[in-house]
């Protein structure tokens, strides 16, 4: 793209090739009217009561006894957490980004510096809003986080959301809740996949973003041509002037510190290379959130009190808590209200507000009274959903929401029918998991529960193979056990043209060395892909490409491979389009065993010649369940791994040599889902993960596979 005058009349954007050597040269950009540096705000807490079994290790302090104050202008103006206070001095902002781009780590650090998280444990901790077992092991954010700090007698009040594609519902969702978002970029890689969609849905709402480009302070960082990138990417998605003209910002949420100025990061780059600690802050950026976000809308006095709910809690001691920016109006604890069903607008329950509460760091405050602009938890309706609306009495229509993007993928849960089921699990039946899957469905609109009533059987729809790893994965952690077909695609007609077939795709960004680069193109073009870019960044090679969803699905573990596992891959829905036919088979054949027993040394040192075994020795077998991969392809080889060596009383000639078998690796979810055949099953308990054919039985299965039809063909009949 040729050089663009920026809109905003602030800086000239130079082409994407533009090579930038040193922080020096590139001149001071951004605020012009930064403000000076002040003193974190201090919160001062005094003995809290805490109210029972609050979940995610929140506790819950008394709005009177909360208090944070600000030390500017030398004379202390305070603000009561707990209290409701104007509107003008509320601000709600978003943190959107692609995964692994520092937002949770900017909203750590954030909070560390504002007081917010004064006297709590985490005040020593990393990544405190990732508060979820599988986050943590992860390093991802699954769940959108809503907290809130003080500010200069203001309330921020910021919603932390994932930064991978399959849970983007949870950014949809929150979008409702914000007046602008806060989008971080990371300064060596630019914008990805993800940027593009979170910045897609943020500008059809029109908000209005603040881009902070993090990790300005890594050698590789290039803030020029990444600020050139974004506005040919806001420029592309038809930002109007006023999206286009935004604020940016330069910041290590690592170090610590936040600018508006080129010329200080190269400040704090060099104090930090000396061994010396940046004098640097977050002040700039909270100071910006002021001034850029608008405060919310809405009418207090004269208007009943009406709130969208946008995520559920669950509380042992509360019941069900409803989280939601308040539309209109005001509440208070004891008054009455209703919950309106989110299409039709029917009554589907009514109750009063038994608690009131405002999130403020890792903490729950308690509220007498909250008013429209608040983001707060409301009890006393168990039986809301999310996108429901809880109001006055007097209200008799829902409030709209936002609705998000389709699934692509399903697969079927079901109950474990294995030979070896029920020994480790402690939910073992449909009905069980029947239940289970309902209350997720409550909580996760981007997930989608089929139910034809006819069998056991449950098709769970989903964005991509992590978010129903996920899911999996948090199930047999509470003790299921399951089983669970291979992920599919989900086909539409054309609208236009019954006969025609449409197909989800989506746009892969892919970041790896140049010597692995044509190997890529050419696995991804036999998959159907159309390469739309080939750049460099930095000592890398960027490829984008435009593929039908079938196309990823089971590549990730061969990406690994071709790339040494030095390749970066990201993705993200783009459309539904014409279908583009049959794929050419990926997956060698399977050695599926044929006796139940413990698989033995001696045979699998004759198997494994043939192929690649996922048993051990001493492993528990069964006939149907598939113990290796074939190192040809063809059909499936039947193999009995529990054959043991007969003993006699004959003398051998000579000695047996010792048998070394190659260490099998052990399966994680993802790679299982992406490796599994369309005849295979996963058998998930809470200790094992094991491939299995759908059919056990040898006949049944030779007979069946001659009739076996793909989706797309059951579609076209």
């Amino acid at each position: 793209m040729q050089s663009a005058l920026r809109i905003a009349g602030r800086r000239l954007a130079r082409p994407a090739h533009a090579r930038t050597t040193s922080f020096k040269t590139l001149g001071a950009r951004g605020l012009t009217n930064s403000a000076p540096a002040t003193s974190a705000v201090l919160l001062r807490v005094s003995k809290a009561r805490v109210v029972p079994e609050i979940p995610r290790t929140l506790s819950t302090l008394s709005h009177r006894q909360s208090r944070a104050y600000s030390s500017e202008s030398g004379s202390p103006g305070s603000i009561d957490l707990g209290d409701m206070i104007p509107m003008d001095r509320i601000r709600n902002v978003g943190i959107i980004a692609h995964v692994d781009h520092g937002k949770t780590t900017l909203v750590d650090c954030l909070l560390k510096q504002s007081g917010a998280l004064s006297g709590s444990n985490a005040m020593q901790e990393t990544r405190v809003m990732d508060s979820n077992a599988l986050e943590k092991e992860r390093g991802i954010t699954i769940l959108s986080k809503v907290t809130s700090l003080a500010y200069k007698d203001h309330r921020i009040n910021i919603i932390d959301t994932p930064g991978h594609a399959d849970f983007g519902g949870e950014v949809e969702r929150i979008l409702s809740m914000v007046d602008s978002v806060v989008l971080v970029v990371d300064a060596s890689e630019g914008p990805m996949a993800q940027t593009k969609f979170v910045l897609t849905k943020a500008l059809a709402r029109g908000l209005n973003p603040l881009v902070v480009l993090n990790k300005v302070d890594r050698p590789t960082s290039r803030p020029d041509e990444v600020d050139s990138e974004l506005l040919e990417l806001f420029l592309a998605l038809g930002a109007s002037d006023e999206q286009t003209g935004y604020e940016i910002m330069y910041a290590s949420a690592k170090e610590g510190w936040c600018t508006d100025s080129l010329e200080k990061v190269s400040d704090y780059v060099a104090a930090g290379a000396s061994g010396q600690k940046p004098d640097g802050s977050m002040v700039p950026l909270l100071d910006a959130i002021i001034a850029r976000v608008p405060p919310p809308k809405g009418e207090r006095e004269n208007a009943p009190f009406s709130m969208l709910v946008t995520q559920l809690e669950a509380n042992s001691y509360l019941g069900k808590c409803a989280l939601g920016r308040i539309t209109s109006g005001t509440v208070r604890v004891g008054d009455k209200i209703r919950v309106l069903e989110p299409e039709t607008g029917s009554v589907k329950e009514e109750g009063k507000v038994t608690k009131l509460f405002l999130r403020s760091g890792v903490q729950q405050v308690e509220m007498a009274q909250a008013g429209a602009g608040d983001v707060v938890s409301i009890s006393g309706v168990p039986s809301v959903s999310v996108n429901s609306t809880i109001a006055s009495p007097e209200v008799t229509e829902p409030l709209e929401f936002i609705p998000v993007d389709p699934p692509t993928i399903s697969v079927t849960f079901s109950v474990n029918d294995s030979p070896l089921a029920g020994r480790e699990g402690t939910h073992l039946t449909s009905g069980m998991i029947r239940e289970r899957l309902r209350r997720e469905a409550e909580t996760n609109v981007a997930l989608q529960i089929v139910d034809d009533g006819k069998s056991e059987a449950l098709e769970v729809r989903g964005r991509g193979e992590l978010q129903l790893s996920v899911l999996i994965e948090t199930m047999r952690r509470e003790g299921f056990e399951l089983s669970v077909t291979p992920p599919r695609v989900l086909f539409k007609r054309n609208p236009d043209d019954k006969r025609a077939i449409l197909e989800p795709f989506e746009e892969i960004t892919i970041d790896v060395d140049h010597q692995s680069s044509g190997t890529v193109i050419e696995k991804l073009t036999r998959r159907k892909g159309e390469l739309k870019s080939f750049t460099d960044v930095a000592d890398k090679a960027r490829l984008v490409f435009h593929i039908p969803t079938r196309g990823l699905l089971g590549y990730a573990s061969e990406f690994k491979n071709d790339t040494h596992g030095t390749g970066v891959m990201n993705h993200a829905f783009l459309r539904y389009d014409n279908y583009v036919g049959a794929f050419e088979k990926t997956r060698k054949s399977s050695m599926v065993c044929l006796s139940s027993g413990t698989a033995t040394a001696y045979a699998l040192n004759m198997i494994e010649p043939r192929g690649r075994l996922f048993v051990r020795n001493g492993d528990e077998v069964y006939p149907g369940m598939v113990v290796g991969e074939l190192s040809k392809d063809g059909s499936d080889l039947e193999v009995n791994p529990t054959k043991a060596k007969q003993l006699t009383n004959i003398r051998a000639a000579g000695k047996d040599d010792a048998i070394r078998l190659t260490p099998v690796k052990p399966w994680s979810l993802e790679e299982v889902i992406a490796y599994i055949n369309p005849d295979e099953a996963i058998e998930v308990t809470p200790t094992q993960i094991r491939l299995r054919k759908q059919i056990m039985d040898p006949t049944k299965r030779k007979q069946l596979s001659r009739k076996r039809v793909s989706d797309i063909d059951e579609l076209l009949d």
